[in-house]
């Protein structure tokens, strides 16, 4: 690619940038979530209207980097590749979030506010998704016959081996850096009411007695979470590596909306958890696009080359 491709891509990006903010801001309004909180709530510091914008424009441009090679690297065009961008936008950027939201934040949230960010997040994502395919030029329909793609052509003993590989991945990732990350916070722990009780051994006994049908309920997220993003593993153009390493940008990208001050949550604690999601979910995108990419009929057969 020479430079003045580079250039283009480059100046779409920002260009990009600006109308996601614009979808932000517009959807933050209609959605009601824009309205100040009532009552008595935490707040995040006094970060001024500098700050916040700031931290949206860095959010939004690194969102909008990992949607536009996303795109460029399709195989897709036009409405199947606006669909499969805004299930895996929205699905990623905002279900899965706010799914734990009702989970782990109920008590500390308003109750109308969760429901207002599911309709915030769709308004995002069915405005942006049709402009950023528009943008990067891949909007006409290309008629050409698609090459072959093995991606999906797996026996039913291989879907299932390999989801649950994944599954148990993703229970490590997601209760180990909850753990040695989050759980490990003075601040964490003081927001959620929470105790240290020792050891990671010990902090699932917990969880598991005082709430038994935990762990579950994060496998059947983590399936649910790779149902919403199965079009673009199966979209995207490359070897298993590259699939992976996308996936893991992906994943992790949409941790950056805790760069956003917000009422609810102490800078400190979203700090934390930025920090917390961010290396997790880049670990298991990876691990996940690399897996359901590379071919292998077995468990055995999975770490070779």
């Amino acid at each position: 690619m020479n430079a003045k491709k580079i250039a283009i891509i480059v100046g779409k990006v920002v260009l990009l940038t600006i109308i996601l903010v614009i979808c932000f801001v517009v959807a933050a309004q209609l959605s009601g979530v824009a309205a100040p909180p009532a009552g008595d709530t935490p707040t995040t510091g006094n970060t001024g209207p500098l700050g916040i914008m700031t931290a949206l424009l860095v959010s939004s441009f690194l969102q909008t980097a990992v949607l536009t090679y996303i795109t460029l690297r399709s195989r897709w065009t036009g409405l199947k590749l606006t669909g499969a961008l805004f299930l895996g936008f929205y699905g990623s950027m905002t279900v899965i979030a706010q799914i734990e939201s009702i989970v782990y934040l109920r008590h500390q949230l308003p109750p109308d506010l969760i429901p207002k960010l599911f309709i915030m997040g769709a308004i995002i994502a069915a405005l942006f998704s049709p402009i950023l395919v528009f943008v990067l030029g891949k909007m006409k329909q290309v008629s050409t016959a698609e090459s072959v793609n093995l991606r999906w052509v797996m026996s039913k003993s291989e879907w299932i081996w390999k989801l649950s590989v994944i599954t148990v991945a993703y229970l490590f990732l997601y209760y180990s850096f909850g753990y040695f990350i989050a759980w490990k916070n003075p601040a964490v722990l003081a927001y959620y009411g929470g105790t240290d009780p020792g050891s990671f051994f010990a902090q699932l006994s917990q969880i598991q007695a005082a709430t038994p049908g935990m762990f579950p309920f994060q496998a059947l997220r983590a399936l649910f979470w790779i149902a919403l993003v199965l079009p673009i593993i199966r979209m995207l153009k490359g070897k298993p590596w590259e699939i992976g390493l996308t996936m893991a940008l992906f994943f992790s990208v949409w941790s950056t909306q805790l760069l956003l001050p917000n009422p609810y949550m102490p800078a400190e604690v979203a700090r934390v958890h930025l920090v917390e999601t961010i290396t997790s979910n880049f670990i298991f995108g990876w691990f996940m696009g690399w897996l359901l990419t590379k071919q292998q009929s077995s468990l055995r057969n999975m770490f070779r080359i």
